[in-house]
């Protein structure tokens, strides 16, 4: 156990494994507290999965809704309760309704569970709401590590900040690369063929594509 956080043991393997070791390792370098890089509450909110089956997961062990339509429940309810107007107050029905370009008899079909949601359905909820895109639907296991892929590209940034201080100014390009390499990402496309699905080689390039985007963002 590190700061309250229990690391995932030798049993734990897979690419969340791997995204949460490596986490834990910018954290180690920034000097910053595990238990608030791994802030439970902060990742369920951040991925949709429960705060339990968060701690759960981190720690190694099999957890996670296997039903779709159970799961797809579990986000909806949490985005009602996270994603709030600026008043503080929920969204209603109506409300979510006419974001969503649906009838709020479909609205409260969905959220009462009495009727399973279309890909469409999800689209539109996830747009209204402001999430990324399988926010409502995709497996907890991912969920979670793309949340934490998403940590991760944040402490890349500070750390590569802070190199680029270091030295004196040194264009965010070099220090960026510099720390890319240091971190293990020379070769990513060697490692990405060795990833065992579609999927896993989809979270690979969405993760680039944000750290891309920051990238052109902090040179302009």
């Amino acid at each position: 156990m590190t700061d309250g956080f229990l690391v995932p043991g030798p049993a734990a393997t897979g690419p969340l494994a791997a995204v949460v070791a490596r986490v834990a390792e910018l954290a180690g370098k920034l000097g910053m507290n595990h238990a608030d890089v791994f802030d439970v509450h902060r990742l369920s909110e951040a991925s949709g999965v429960p705060a339990d089956v968060v701690s759960l997961l981190l720690e190694g062990r099999p957890a996670g809704e296997p039903d779709l339509q159970a799961r797809f429940l579990q986000r909806f309810s949490l985005l009602r309760s996270t994603r709030r107007k600026p008043n503080g107050r929920p969204h209603t029905q109506q409300e979510i309704a006419d974001g969503a370009g649906m009838s709020r008899q479909q609205a409260g079909a969905l959220i009462n569970g009495d009727r399973r949601p279309t890909m469409e359905h999800c689209d539109a909820i996830q747009r209204f709401f402001g999430v990324h895109a399988g926010f409502l639907t995709a497996d907890d296991t991912d969920a979670l590590g793309g949340a934490l892929l998403r940590t991760e590209q944040e402490l890349l940034q500070r750390l590569a900040g802070r190199e680029r201080q270091e030295a004196d100014g040194a264009p965010a390009g070099d220090a960026l690369e510099r720390l890319l390499q240091d971190h293990g990402v020379r070769g990513i496309a060697w490692r990405a063929a060795q990833l065992p699905t579609d999927k896993h080689r989809d979270k690979v390039t969405e993760w680039l594509d944000m750290l891309l985007e920051s990238v052109k963002q902090s040179e302009t």
